[in-house]
């Protein structure tokens, strides 16, 4: 698998990686990632066709995934923390 290119966007590194007859496109914030995979065929053919599919529409569907990945993770997260205790002093008589 090779860089195939790069999509700008102020909020997500975007990465097109090509690979047989596949296009991988990638899409990072930091804490997450998603990646979706296209096959060559009769609308894709090249990191142009790949930059025109991935609009400002597809785009903010990934936006929103990846505020419910957030949230997830965070969620699981905080499953693991130990539930808070309050402190038990000694009583004084």
């Amino acid at each position: 698998m090779r860089i195939a290119g790069y999509i700008e966007h102020s909020a997500l590194k975007i990465t097109i990686f090509q690979m047989d007859n596949r296009f991988t496109v990638k899409f990072e914030d930091g804490k997450n990632e998603q990646a979706y995979k296209f096959r060559t065929g009769q609308f894709i053919n090249s990191v142009q066709d790949i930059r025109r599919l991935v609009d400002a529409a597809f785009i903010q569907e990934v936006m929103v995934e990846m505020g419910r990945m957030h949230r997830v993770h965070q969620s699981a997260l905080q499953r693991l923390q130990p539930e808070e205790t309050e402190d038990e002093f000694d009583e004084i008589i």
